[in-house]
């Protein structure tokens, strides 16, 4: 029994640490995702708009694009702009009530 002790201490140590490599895995992954493209169909997909909605947001300047050969192309860190611009909670009160 005590020899299984130093043991359990010891894979508990490396579960920690395999739970911080997880986490900046998860954090680099994020980023890269950020500084990537992607085309239409990805952005109505994320959106759960029409291909005319899209096309509305890329006209009035509502979401940022690159063309490239006749096809869009867009940034995820736009999109997550989008929606950080839209972002409304009616929970929250900014005098203080």
């Amino acid at each position: 029994m005590n020899d299984l002790i130093p043991l359990i201490l010891a894979l508990s140590e490396q579960i920690k640490e395999l739970k911080i490599y997880i986490q900046l895995i998860r954090q680099s992954r994020a980023e890269v995702l950020k500084d990537s493209w992607v085309d239409n169909q990805d952005v109505m997909q994320m959106l759960h708009i029409s291909k005319r909605t899209l096309q509305t947001f890329r006209s009035n300047g509502t979401l940022p694009y690159s063309k490239v050969s006749g096809k869009f192309y867009y940034k995820v860190s736009d999109i997550e702009d989008l929606f950080k611009s839209n972002y409304y909670n009616h929970n929250f009160k900014t005098d203080g009530k």
